[in-house]
């Protein structure tokens, strides 16, 4: 099996990390721009990144996006502390409704998560089982997988997170004995593992150990990581490439508030979920005209090709157009 040569993450931490904590600024042609304060889901922040530093050089808006972990994003959103929050797990009817301004959740984009390891020489196809006993400690070297003489070090987020929500439940979906055990939520009590913070953490950690398995967002499996080929429902094997999460994807009913999931589809990678901004109903004042702009920017054609070579997956244009009349409903 080739090693899948995921686009790179252009990171521009360093343009964005000169926007001030202040509501203006002065834009690269001159003049105040107005700044937008944003924190949440590291699963997204390549690609989130990349499009607020376009949209700094397109128009007089920045956008401070500090990449803290949906479990951190949500509970700022929660406090009022920033402009918007991204997530990769929606807040349900209940966690909506005690944000007294109201929430809207859109999808503004969508990838795979990968079951990545640091074995060179290894090709690995985990059936379901094998992949819920690797993060129960039950398999515990790579010899049972049918590769070389070598422990397994499982790697796991030490922080709250949306991806670890996601590809906790997909496990419980693989498993009655997950569900019934560590269970699903943005962080549970790991049968076995070393943890890291967010998916720059958990990659690097990685890279660094001979014999690890982890699980992150697809765009960060490079160097000597490889992604290892998951059975769906159905009992295929596939490669958290574009092709394999589209498909997937494509099975999934976002239903009339767009926050609809599938843990394991039935075709395609089935590992694979949307990712989320959390907006404001009202409240937005003299910042709505920039939200706007700004999230109207990353649903356009233009920002949504970017996608596949960050290693995200474009959003359908059937949720896209959902997604523009949801946001129409945000107010001042």
């Amino acid at each position: 099996m080739a090693l899948i040569r995921f686009g790179s993450r252009a990171m521009v931490v360093a343009a964005l990390g000169l926007v001030g904590l202040s509501g203006c600024g002065v834009s690269p042609g001159g003049g105040t721009s107005q700044i937008l304060q944003a924190a949440g889901a590291s699963f997204p922040a390549g690609l989130y990144q990349r499009w607020f530093a376009d949209l700094a050089t397109r128009e007089r808006i920045r956008v401070n996006y500090q990449s803290v972990g949906s479990g951190a994003g949500v509970r700022q959103f929660e406090a009022g502390t920033v402009d918007f929050a991204a997530s990769d797990k929606p807040l349900d009817a209940g966690e909506a409704a005690k944000v007294q301004r109201g929430v809207v959740q859109l999808p503004l984009t969508a990838g795979a998560i990968a079951v990545a390891y640091n074995l060179p020489g290894c090709s690995l196809k985990l059936s379901q089982a094998q992949l819920v006993q690797i993060f129960e400690g039950k398999i515990t070297n790579f010899q049972e997988l049918g590769c070389a003489n070598q422990p397994i070090q499982v790697v796991v987020r030490s922080d709250g997170s949306g991806t670890t929500y996601n590809f906790t439940n997909s496990l419980a979906a693989f498993s009655p004995s997950w569900k019934n055990g560590p269970g699903v939520g943005k962080s549970v009590n790991w049968p076995t593992g070393v943890g890291a913070k967010g998916n720059e953490g958990v990659a690097a950690s990685m890279l660094q150990t001979k014999g690890s398995i982890g699980y992150v967002e697809a765009a960060y499996v490079r160097g000597v990581l490889q992604a290892a080929a998951i059975a769906n429902r159905s009992g295929s094997f596939a490669l958290p490439d574009a092709a394999a999460a589209s498909q997937a994807l494509a099975t999934i009913d976002l239903g009339a508030d767009l926050t609809g999931s599938d843990p394991n589809p039935s075709a395609g990678y089935p590992i694979v979920t949307f990712t989320w901004v959390l907006l404001y109903r009202s409240g937005n004042g003299a910042k709505l005209a920039a939200l706007q702009r700004t999230i109207n920017y990353a649903l356009s054609d233009g920002a949504q090709r970017q996608a596949p070579g960050l290693g995200y997956i474009p959003l359908p244009a059937g949720v896209v157009t959902k997604a523009k009349a949801a946001l129409a409903g945000v107010g001042a």
